[in-house]
């Protein structure tokens, strides 16, 4: 199986590759800078160094070409302003969606955040990353050349995986670490079932295999 990342050098990308590749896949991370490309290379991923700010959706979609699933892991930063998450939170996503749909890629899986919602009201930066977020959720779930899934984590930790969590439609606020993010996206990337559904995610009391297969309905 092959899997393209966008925001390839991103906490829970490189988590993601690593454990890709640990499993045998093909995968390739979407990055910025080319100085990046050790980093994928040490997780085993393949580096394409690709702006999704300033690229085309022929651009994009060229490289996805050929790939059995396309993850957008991709997000401004805790350290960017308000533009930029209009660039990057809403803006990037809608063009990988778009890149997928031109390439042929059906299955799409994005990393969206709890709390995100178009509607969403306020001022504050994290106000219009909900608002971003919200608007590129929305507009994937639109496009029916998609099998898509909508992840969204609660408050992302670097404590160490457990390897246990709870994923639902609703969860409610609470914790989870990136390790288990990933370990969430890596299944759902290979579990074409819960394609149409958008999941909240934190720590809990299920396995990552028997909570993922718990909500494809098997």
């Amino acid at each position: 199986m092959r899997t393209v990342i966008a925001g390839g050098h991103g906490q829970i990308a490189l988590r993601l590759e690593r454990l890709l590749a640990a499993r045998g896949d093909e995968v390739a991370g979407i990055i910025r800078k080319a100085e990046q490309a050790d980093d994928l290379r040490e997780a085993g991923a393949e580096p394409v160094v690709l702006d999704l700010e300033s690229a085309s959706v022929d651009e994009v979609a060229e490289r996805l070409r050929g790939a059995d699933a396309a993850v957008f892991a991709a997000g401004a930063g805790p350290g960017s302003g308000a533009a930029r998450k209009d660039t990057v939170d809403k803006a990037a996503a809608v063009l990988f969606a778009d890149a997928a749909v031109k390439a042929g890629v059906r299955r799409f899986v994005i990393v969206s955040s709890m709390g995100a919602d178009p509607q969403h009201e306020g001022d504050e930066i994290f106000d219009v990353y909900l608002r971003a977020k919200g608007e590129a959720d929305a507009y994937v779930r639109g496009l029916d050349a998609l099998d898509w899934t909508i992840l969204r984590p609660g408050q992302l930790t670097d404590d160490a995986g457990t390897g246990l969590v709870r994923l639902e439609a609703h969860t409610g606020r609470g914790p989870i670490p990136r390790d288990d993010v990933a370990a969430v996206l890596a299944e759902l990337v290979d579990t074409p079932a819960t394609a149409g559904l958008t999941l909240e995610l934190i720590s809990g009391p299920a396995p990552v295999s028997v909570a993922v297969k718990s909500v494809a309905g098997n």
